[in-house]
């Protein structure tokens, strides 16, 4: 494939339905500063285009997950699979959610008939697609998902008449503030955790996920790949601005009159379809335009965690049942069919998991959440192999379970309803009574653990942390134990960042020289020209 493609590719496998109802609902209920998000995928993108993935590229793996089998041991690659199969169930159910909830916006039509008739297609689409196929589909999906964020920023515009207008609105309303750096890890958006959460979830999304380790591998050689990454920064950072500001376009609108405070709307994640109804609704074909926009994202997402999900569960589980069992390789035309219906059995699950999210809060929130509890010990366990020497399996693989628990207990255990910005209903007229609702007093946090109040963002980083330094610890003390020291190791440099590669490489020619030198005095052979050779 070519490098534009890839591109937005890898910005649509992630960003879809979620971007545009969860980022816009974002930004009208607790204001600009999510932005700044966007500043951690520049700073990171780096490290993933130049740590993480030279090292997916030489071992050309189908699995991301070969890499922990080769480095560790088949237990870690078999745990880290199933901790992303996981992941991306949970995912999928929000993706399969949003549409659903734009279609009950747009239509009202009932939200399960909405999730059932939106999974059974996303399941029947993904269960025939492949990787071509949903590349392209990413693309069109892409430009779908800025059409449909500029219709609504052109709306507000056509109503306002310019930029500042709208801006001075959002900041009447105190959604425009940037400046929070307050570092305490209880505040839900401020620059650090926007930046080190959202870095983390950044890694773990595009250096050692396999979504997207299997989009680079679509890219003839590793320069391209690198390239496709870096684009895929502005693009993501476009989407995303554009995306916050049609937030605070929605709330140049609705400052004086709150759709979901005066339940025209069961949802905040409803505001976008909404606005499109309410302001568009009147030009023929804009409505469906924007649900396309949504199927689409939805779509493109879906079927591309069903083709990654169904390839890590033939290559990492089924398959090697199958040697064990029949002791012989399963074909390429069994493979393929089965391959399908594994895909179907993931798209029912998925379906099932939709249903769920509901309870799971705001669906940008509950996205994050996701990639952060899992993802963030993922990241943690790729980075002990990739980065340290002194890393085993029995260390990682306890670090990598220890992560996940301690994430998922900070993620899902009771929280309070953070506070939100000022609403209110008294545009409205009689039928939303003229209620004032001011929505700042959040729940009394006393009645918390501190650990279940700390930013959503920082989930995925505890679990980082967790990972690396339990693993990187407990590995050293088993070391000890067994004597099993690092210098009796005899490493593939090709399973290490390009520093610490390059590092061991050197050692392993030294190594080589000092053989040829011992052999040369063995054999009698002690020439002070041969060896004076070998060293140069």
């Amino acid at each position: 494939m070519s490098i534009a493609p890839v591109a937005f590719s890898l910005m649509a496998s992630f960003m879809s339905a979620i971007t545009l109802l969860g980022v816009s609902s974002e930004n009208y209920t607790y204001g600009f500063q999510f932005i700044i998000i966007n500043i951690s995928y520049g700073i990171f993108t780096p490290i993933a285009a130049y740590l993480y993935l030279p090292i997916f590229f030489k071992l050309q793996a189908t699995s991301a997950y070969e890499y922990l089998e080769m480095r560790f041991g088949k237990i870690a690659r078999l745990s880290a699979s199933l901790s992303y199969t996981l992941q991306m169930t949970l995912y999928m159910g929000i993706v399969v959610y949003a549409p659903a909830l734009a279609l009950e916006a747009l239509t009202g039509i009932n939200q399960v008939l909405a999730i059932l008739s939106i999974g059974l297609v996303c399941t029947f689409y993904s269960t025939i697609g492949g990787m071509k196929a949903v590349l392209m589909t990413d693309v069109f999906q892409s430009l779908l998902m800025f059409i449909a964020v500029f219709s609504v920023i052109g709306s507000a515009l056509y109503e306002t008449g310019s930029f500042s207008e709208i801006w001075r609105i959002a900041a009447e309303g105190n959604r425009t503030d940037l400046l929070n750096f307050n570092p305490d890890p209880t505040v839900r958006h401020s620059w650090l955790s926007l930046i080190l959460g959202g870095g983390i979830t950044f890694l773990s999304l595009y250096a050692v996920n396999q979504i997207q380790v299997q989009r680079y591998l679509t890219i003839k050689d590793l320069k391209r790949a690198q390239f496709a990454l870096w684009w895929n920064w502005p693009i993501l950072t476009s989407l995303s601005l554009c995306t916050s500001f049609a937030g605070l376009s929605i709330y140049s609108k609705y400052y004086n009159c709150d759709p979901v405070s005066a339940q025209y709307i069961n949802s905040i994640d409803q505001l976008m379809p909404y606005y499109v109804v309410d302001t568009m609704g009147h030009i023929p074909g804009l409505s469906g335009l924007f649900v396309a926009g949504i199927f689409s994202a939805a779509l493109s997402t879906v079927s591309a965690a069903l083709n990654s999900l169904a390839a890590v569960t033939m290559e990492d589980y089924y398959k090697p049942l199958h040697r064990v069992i029949f002791k012989k390789s399963l074909s390429s035309n069994s493979a393929s069919v089965q391959t399908k219906i594994v895909a179907l059995i993931y798209g029912v699950i998925c379906i099932g998991v939709a249903f769920l999210a509901q309870f799971l809060g705001g669906i940008l929130q509950a996205a994050l959440t996701i990639f952060g509890v899992v993802g963030g010990p993922l990241l943690g366990l790729f980075s002990l192999g990739m980065f340290t020497l002194v890393a085993n399996e029995e260390g990682s693989v306890v670090g990598l379970f220890t992560g996940i628990g301690i994430a998922l207990w900070m993620a899902f255990g009771p929280k309070p309803t953070p506070a939100t910005l000022f609403t209110t209903t008294e545009g409205c007229g009689s039928a939303a009574l003229n209620r004032t609702v001011t929505v700042l007093a959040a729940d009394s946090e006393s009645n918390y653990l501190w650990i279940h109040r700390v930013s959503y963002l920082y989930n995925g980083v505890a679990g980082f942390l967790i990972t690396f330094i339990l693993g990187y610890l407990l590995s050293w003390i088993i070391r000890k134990i067994k004597r099993t020291p690092v210098q009796n190791e005899r490493y593939d440099p090709n399973l290490f960042v390009p520093p610490l590669a390059n590092k061991l490489q050197k050692a392993k020619q030294s190594e080589t020289r000092l053989e040829d030198i011992s052999d040369l005095n063995r054999n009698g052979k002690s020439d002070q020209g041969k060896i004076e050779t070998i060293f140069k």
